[in-house]
């Protein structure tokens, strides 16, 4: 198959719906043989292949990635997508949930990571890409248990490509501002005022508009391409703008 992923195998995490289902298929699309590790595969679209672990778990994550390697013939890209939302002030959530956020969106990246590190260590275009989130640096309401956990996995970016570099393994992540996906979706159903909470959500970003799953699967197959070579430590926002712009109101 033809395309700059023509022989490399990747694992998402996550893979099965909304952002992690459009970055395996665009990886799939350029070339790349795709797994996906979930907690539920059905309905999987062909060729990507689907595995099930709870990243919470750390004998399902290796048992899981070492299933992958095998059916692929080795991992050479890693794209740590699997996560969870949590609404609410740093008073709104009990410890419990702390923990479990962080077990999920911190923890379950750096179980997946450890089990994936002997595949990447072997191949000569090793990346990883985590998916992290505009929240890791932008103070939005209600988001403070979230907004932790995806600063924590910023810095972690930052400091796993400080100890992998001499390995020739990258590692970046992609900043996503609000996307419209599955969870987004929820969280819209769960509001008050539906309409008016997507118009507040699009209004945010300079854009005007959600960022979409499609959008952020291509900037994550840019930083894992063997093209980026060059690119690691690397914070890419996709988030219309919202980073950096403060565009005057339009009337």
């Amino acid at each position: 198959m033809n395309g700059e992923f023509a022989g490399l195998a990747a694992v998402v995490t996550g893979g099965a719906s909304g952002i992690g289902l459009a970055t395996a298929l665009h990886l799939a699309a350029r070339g790349a043989r795709v797994a996906c590790l979930d907690l539920k595969i059905d309905g999987l679209p062909e060729p990507l292949h689907g595995f099930v672990a709870d990243v919470t778990d750390d004998a399902a994550v290796r048992a899981g990635v070492a299933a992958a390697a095998e059916r692929l013939g080795g991992i050479d890209i890693l794209v740590n997508n699997a996560g969870i939302g949590a609404v609410g002030s740093v008073e709104a959530n009990s410890d419990a949930e702390w923990h479990r956020v962080f077990d999920v969106n911190v923890v379950g990246l750096v179980r997946v990571t450890r089990a994936a590190l002997p595949h990447l260590r072997r191949s000569p275009h090793a990346a990883i890409v985590n998916t992290c989130s505009i929240a890791a640096h932008a103070g939005l309401p209600d988001r403070a248990l979230y907004s932790a956990t995806k600063g924590a996995v910023q810095s972690l970016t930052a400091a796993m490509a400080a100890d992998h570099i001499g390995e020739g393994i990258r590692v970046c992540c992609v900043n996503p501002g609000t996307a419209d996906t599955p969870w987004v979706r929820r969280l819209l159903d769960q509001a008050a005022d539906p309409d008016a909470e997507l118009a507040a959500l699009r209004a945010r970003q300079p854009t005007g508009r959600l960022v979409s799953a499609e959008e952020v699967a291509h900037a994550i197959a840019y930083l894992a391409s063997p093209l980026a070579g060059a690119t690691t430590g690397t914070v890419l926002a996709v988030d219309g703008g919202m980073h950096g712009l403060r565009p005057r109101a339009r009337s």
